[in-house]
């Protein structure tokens, strides 16, 4: 497979491009203003370094997810950045690409680049297929964080079809695993369950009541009202956690109450102090 650093050809064809036309623009503002067109007239142009192909249209004559797949781990491996163009053409295959996209990101020698990227292109397409292992990774946190907070974002874009599998899971789910799960599943009210294991974190974890107060928020339940009263209400809630905290219990239909803070909460000081003096 040709390793082709499209970004350094590009570099070269921009740079001539600057040679030439550097006199006929006023300042470097203007120059800069035309460079997505020049990069649209290199990829539409024929160039001999491809036979005469457009490197734009250079990866649409394959048509084979999984050698599309390997030539993406292949770039990776040999240090060279992945073509825009390579991904696109591995999306515009939609499902077909599903299966080798699959298989990467199950392959843990892969590198981790290659593996988010996965994440992100059967994102894209849409697939489902690897939603139970996504929840999975929730549970037993056997990946990096980085790959379990990517797959969270698909399990959000996979809307009511991965609750069930969710819900499930949280029985075996503990900590950060078990709130992003939750992070989730607070975006469909009306399980109490959620609820209360949302309530349960809050009370538990005093450093994330921020994050926290914003999932019960979403949850639309009152039950969770008087506990993010009295955390509202705690003098050791610092500011930025009682913004939080109050635009939540709005949410849930209350009335939050209001606290005075002063320059000893750094947040605080930090956006307001200085209108005191």
């Amino acid at each position: 497979m040709r390793l082709i650093d499209f970004d350094e050809k590009f570099s070269q064809h921009l740079s001539a491009w600057l040679e030439e036309n550097e006199e006929a623009y006023a300042n470097a503002d203007r120059l800069e203003e035309e460079v997505p067109q020049v990069y649209a007239d290199f990829l539409d142009t024929p160039a001999p370094w491809l036979e005469g192909e457009k490197p734009g249209e250079y990866f649409e004559q394959f048509t084979q997810p999984e050698e599309l797949v390997e030539w993406l781990e292949e770039y990776l491996r040999g240090n060279v950045h992945v073509p825009d163009m390579l991904l696109n053409r591995i999306a515009d295959l939609g499902l077909a690409s599903q299966d080798a996209l699959y298989h990467l990101l199950l392959d843990t020698d892969a590198p981790m680049e290659a593996r988010m990227l996965a994440v992100s292109l059967l994102r894209e397409i849409q697939s489902e297929k690897p939603m139970d292992l996504y929840v999975r990774w929730q549970v037993t946190g056997e990946e990096p964080l980085e790959l379990s907070d990517n797959a969270v974002e698909s399990l959000e874009e996979m809307g009511e079809a991965a609750v069930p599998a969710m819900l499930e899971a949280l029985d075996d789910a503990s900590g950060s695993g078990k709130e992003a799960l939750l992070s989730v599943l607070s975006r469909y009210p009306g399980n109490e369950r959620v609820t209360e294991e949302l309530m349960d974190l809050f009370a538990d974890n005093p450093g994330r009541r921020a994050i926290l107060a914003a999932y019960l928020g979403r949850t639309q339940d009152a039950r969770a009202l008087p506990l993010l009263m009295e955390a509202a209400l705690d003098d050791g809630t610092p500011y930025l956690d009682f913004i939080e905290i109050r635009n939540a219990i709005e949410e849930l239909g209350g009335d939050p109450p209001e606290r005075e803070f002063t320059e000893e909460d750094s947040a605080y000081a930090a956006l307001f102090g200085m209108e005191d003096r």
